[in-house]
């Protein structure tokens, strides 16, 4: 594989896209919004910098990093030659469906088709393409440049070589891919978002402030980051809509949203992207100000 498409160049796609050119594969990055790529490339030189900083690359090698990342805006020209896609959009089912669909239609019949959904049945995307053995999940971790984690998920239709391929591509990325079956939250996600909600309703019923429940779990349990300064990291909006996949797929109450995220994200607190979620943030940036109040 030499030719990767990303679609999508938020937060996840450009990671994508910048771990794959670092590793000399060539990149398309799409997005129907110019102004959204050339915020991207901006994104990735920055990155580039702060590894030239540290000493992690070359002045060259950051230079033909970038060189590898093309951006465009029509999907159809940047898949039509693609080896392998990535799909990096918004975590929302329908809008995963719609795509695969025109990937399918899009795409080399042989070309490998990947969503870093982070919860969405991978089937169920499978189901809308001509080539379901071909589709698989390629779930990476953010920030994706740093982060060796990628959680590959096989569909109920996604063959064998496939699924050996993509395990072989992230290896070549010095990723550490950890094959998984596909149910609602794979591994990560369905461990994880119940303990963010159980935080989350620890907040809520008012046994703690912000920043005690996220210090016994840093102090006490040795996580790098308190569940509920992840939960900003991640998304508000992401959490709540993988916890709803979670109760919906599984019908079981332990997965339901707590009522305090549901009302922060109807109001537009999302987090660090928002600049405000359980902390507020400095404009533009993930560095936390301060805890808000909630009891």
């Amino acid at each position: 594989m030499k030719n990767i498409a990303v679609i999508g160049s938020g937060t996840m796609g450009n990671g994508i896209a910048h771990t794959f050119a670092q590793h000399r594969f060539n990149v398309s990055l799409v997005d129907i919004n110019a102004g959204a790529l050339d915020r991207a490339l901006k994104t990735i030189a920055g990155n580039l910098d702060r590894q030239l900083k540290k000493g992690a690359m070359d002045e060259a090698s950051k230079t033909a990093t970038l060189n590898r990342i093309t951006p465009i805006t029509d999907m159809a020209a940047a898949v039509a030659n693609a080896d392998l896609v990535v799909e990096a959009a918004t975590e929302n089912r329908e809008i995963k469906l719609i795509l695969f669909k025109q990937l399918s239609e899009f795409c080399r019949e042989d070309a490998v088709l990947a969503t870093n959904t982070s919860s969405i049945s991978i089937t169920q995307i499978a189901a809308v393409t001509k080539t379901p053995g071909n589709v698989i999940g390629m779930h990476f971790m953010n920030p994706v440049p740093l982060m060796k984690l990628v959680e590959v998920i096989r569909g109920y239709a996604t063959t064998d070589a496939v699924t050996q391929t993509v395990m072989a591509l992230a290896r070549q990325l010095e990723k550490e891919p950890v094959e998984v079956n596909d149910y609602p939250g794979f591994v990560a996600n369905r461990i994880l978002m119940p303990m963010i909600n159980e935080a989350i309703y620890t907040l809520f019923e008012g046994v703690a402030g912000v920043t005690e429940i996220d210090t016994v779990m840093k102090s006490g349990m040795a996580h790098p980051m308190g569940p509920l300064q992840l939960a900003d990291f991640i998304g508000l909006d992401v959490c709540l809509a993988i916890l709803n996949v979670l109760y919906s797929g599984f019908g079981n109450p332990k997965y339901a949203p707590c009522p305090l995220l549901v009302n922060m994200v109807a109001a537009g607190h999302l987090g660090a992207k928002s600049g405000s979620g359980f902390y507020t943030y400095a404009p533009g940036s993930k560095d936390l100000i301060v805890s808000k109040k909630f009891i």
